[in-house]
């Protein structure tokens, strides 16, 4: 067995008019025999996330798998500190400020 990393994307949906939806971005470990295994098996992990609930102002928040963005093999190396599981690059930071909360402050 080895052990990969998959990036998973999930978007929660309100009842309420007017919010824009909140997307969550999730790195999960898997053991699997191959990366189409992991790849299987992080698409199942995705659809068990999804989920539906009222908030407390009764309005219904859903939350659904919305893309498999990428699976990685784990380097071999027993996992301690500083071990880097996963690795993104990206040509455009100003994209990448805009479209992450914490960077600008925004409070989830």
């Amino acid at each position: 067995m080895r052990t990969y990393v998959a990036v998973l994307v999930c978007v929660a949906t309100a009842t309420a008019g007017g919010q824009a939806p909140l997307y969550r971005e999730s790195f999960v470990l898997l053991s699997a025999r191959s990366e189409d295994e992991a790849r299987s098996k992080a698409r199942a992990h995705g659809e068990a996330l999804e989920t539906s609930y009222r908030n407390e102002r009764g309005e219904l928040i859903t939350w659904t798998f919305r893309q498999l963005v990428d699976v990685a093999e784990v380097p071999g190396e027993p996992l301690g500190d500083g071990t880097e599981i996963y690795t993104r690059h990206f040509r455009n930071f100003a994209a990448y400020t805009a479209f992450e909360p914490l960077l600008s402050g925004e409070d989830l």
